[in-house]
This record gives structure tokens, C-alpha cells and sequence, in this order.
């Protein structure tokens, strides 16, 4: 008995391991992968952010998005506009820093919360998810370039079109992303 259970402690390891990495490869190919869109070209590195937070829970989603900057940090080519061979922490704390670490309280928060059949509710809960990665890099953006500047304007603005469009599409898959989850 002492065997099966250490056998299956060990699978369930081995499978979080190929979920985290998968997951980081995921985000890696969001952040690259640019779609036109008005008013600026868009990324899904938001959406696959609150994607996996809906699948894996908080816990799990912490641990990819954590894997996921661990590797730009450390000069991996994973971040949007880094560099083919990467440059690191000198990418990291530039003027997207903020938007980063926004990743974790986003996917933590998309994890955190039981979605349900409302939708008007699951928009709510999607919306203040992502908040957070906005909240984060305008204020690292105004640290960094300084509280003069119209922040808002090139922080958040471009982008709310485009989230918003995301968080649509997450409304439509959340029942299908959740029959995932129990799966898991």
C-alpha cells in the first residue's frame, strides 16, 4: 500500500512539473505572438494569464506564472519584446516590470475564485483579475518615467479595447475551462 501511495505522489509531482512548464511555454508563445487590433497590436499573455488560473487554480498558476518569469529574469527569450537571446533582469525591471508582477496577483485572483453560470458575475470577477496587471505597471510606469506623464494614456488606454475583447472570449470558454479543471 505504502508503494501505490508513493507511486502515485510521484505522478502527481511529475504532472504538476509538465503542467508548470507547459503553462510557462504557453505564456512565452502569447507574449510573442502579436494580432492586429486597434489601437495597438495585441498580445494574449492576459488572456492565457486568467486562462490558467481559471484551469489550475491559484496555486498552480502562481507556480507557472512564477516559472515564467524566473526564465525571462534569468535571460530567456520569453517575455513580449525581449530580444532572441534575452537580456535578463535588465528587460525585467524596464518600463513593463509592473505589468509583470502583475501577472501574479491576476492569475492568483482568476485562480482564487469559483466561477458559476452567471456571467454578469464571472465578467466582474474576470475584470478585477486583470485590474491588477494594469494597476501594477502604471504604477511602475510612473515610478519609472515619472508621475508628469499622461500614464493612463500610455498605460492602460491602448490596451482596454483589446481586454476587453479577451474577457469575452473567456466568458464563452469559462464552462469548458471548468469541465477541464474537474478532468484534472
Amino acid at each position: 500500500m505504502e508503494a501505490i501511495n508513493k507511486k502515485l505522489k510521484i505522478e502527481k509531482i511529475i504532472k504538476l512539473i509538465l503542467i508548470t512548464i507547459a503553462g510557462s511555454i504557453l505564456i512565452t508563445i502569447s507574449a510573442k505572438v502579436k494580432i492586429p487590433f486597434y489601437p495597438v497590436p495585441m498580445t494574449m499573455q492576459t488572456f492565457v494569464i486568467l486562462l490558467i488560473g481559471i484551469t489550475f487554480g491559484y496555486k498552480v498558476g502562481i507556480g507557472i506564472v512564477s516559472l515564467y518569469l524566473f526564465e525571462g529574469i534569468i535571460g530567456l527569450p520569453v517575455f513580449a519584446n525581449s530580444p532572441e537571446k534575452g537580456i535578463g533582469i535588465a528587460y525585467f525591471v524596464g518600463p513593463t516590470m509592473g505589468y509583470l508582477i502583475g501577472f501574479l496577483v491576476a492569475v492568483f485572483f482568476a485562480g482564487y475564485f469559483k466561477y458559476n453560470k452567471g456571467i454578469l458575475d464571472n465578467l466582474l470577477k474576470l475584470t478585477f483579475s486583470v485590474s491588477f496587471i494594469y494597476i501594477f505597471g502604471i504604477l511602475w510606469l510612473g515610478t519609472l518615467i515619472g508621475w508628469d506623464k499622461p500614464i493612463f494614456k500610455f498605460g492602460v488606454e491602448p490596451f482596454l479595447l483589446a481586454e476587453l475583447f479577451k474577457i469575452l472570449l473567456l466568458l464563452l470558454l469559462t464552462p469548458t475551462l471548468l469541465k477541464i479543471k474537474k478532468l484534472l
